[in-house]
């Protein structure tokens, strides 16, 4: 397959956003500024299962040979991490500061990362086993979506954190959690906010976004806020969103990016498929 690359002309002041796509055919990184879609190209080869990025800007794709992590958002420096194949992936933040993963039989793990030389903490990477769970769907911070529910990631294990069904889970903020039963939030307790079989959600702490089976798309502006649908114009199944300073962005299943940055939808197809995850990098301050 031909190295994907496609530039647009768009406004040469904006910053540009970095956003990392899983797909079948390995990680696409496009440039975004606002809504629209600049450079883009097929930055990794492999089967990709799932992407994460921290705060810090550590990069973080899982695969189907093997669990990979970079520095700084740059995929020309992935350091394999000894976990192995991976179906799932998230980066947790502060004093828990670690990378976790997830396999397909559903075995789930955890090491920290440590301040200081990235290639170094890498190379003595030190797995902790934290448990297992039945069929895993999704991971994100410290929660997992699977068959029998959510469950939270401890310092030293896997937690039952109820439902049944789970979908996928959006950890920021507010938790937010798509099971085969409706949308739910979590406040005291898992708290039913729309009825419905949803298959995604995801949030930036404030705004949140979430998609049926039947292919509805909903959102909110504000943490707490209602729900509402959305016309969204695609006519590909919407897998996964990220959040940009400017905008929301969307992926489609068929490899589309789709972006709003408050003027109505623009979309770009990057040429590949079976798209699974997306997420926005740290924004450039060059």
């Amino acid at each position: 397959m031909p190295t994907i690359r496609e530039k647009r002309v768009y406004d040469e002041a904006a910053v540009p956003t970095p956003v990392f796509v899983a797909a079948e055919q390995g990680l696409v990184v496009a440039q975004l500024s606002d809504d629209a879609v600049g450079e883009f190209s097929l930055a990794h080869r492999c089967t990709a299962q799932d992407v994460a990025v921290g705060p810090d800007g550590t990069l973080a794709l899982a695969t189907d040979e093997s669990l990979l992590l970079a520095p700084d958002a740059d995929p020309e420096r992935f350091h394999e991490t000894g976990f192995g194949p991976a179906t799932g992936v998230s980066l947790v933040d502060g004093p828990e500061r670690s990378v976790a993963a997830v396999d397909d039989s559903g075995g789930i793990a955890r090491f920290p990362l440590p301040p200081g030389e990235f290639e170094a903490s890498i190379a003595d990477a030190d797995w902790l086993d934290l448990g297992s769970v039945d069929d895993p769907r999704a991971l994100d911070g410290r929660l997992v979506a699977a068959a029998d529910g959510v469950h939270r990631l401890t310092v030293s294990g896997v937690d039952h954190a109820g439902l049944d069904d789970a979908r996928d889970v959006a950890a920021r903020g507010a938790p937010l959690a798509a099971t085969g039963e409706g949308l739910y939030e979590l406040g005291n307790g898992w708290m039913l906010a729309r009825e419905g079989e949803y298959e995604a959600v995801a949030t930036d702490g404030e705004q949140a976004h979430a998609v049926a089976v039947d292919e509805t798309v909903v959102g909110r502006s504000t943490d707490g806020g209602e729900w509402t649908e959305l016309d969204v114009p695609t006519d590909g199944w919407i897998t996964d969103f990220t959040y940009t300073a400017e905008a929301v962005v969307a992926a489609t299943g068929s490899g589309s990016i789709l972006a709003n940055a408050g003027e109505g939808w623009r979309s770009r197809a990057i040429g590949v498929t079976g798209v699974r995850s997306i997420a926005a990098g740290p924004q450039s301050t060059e």
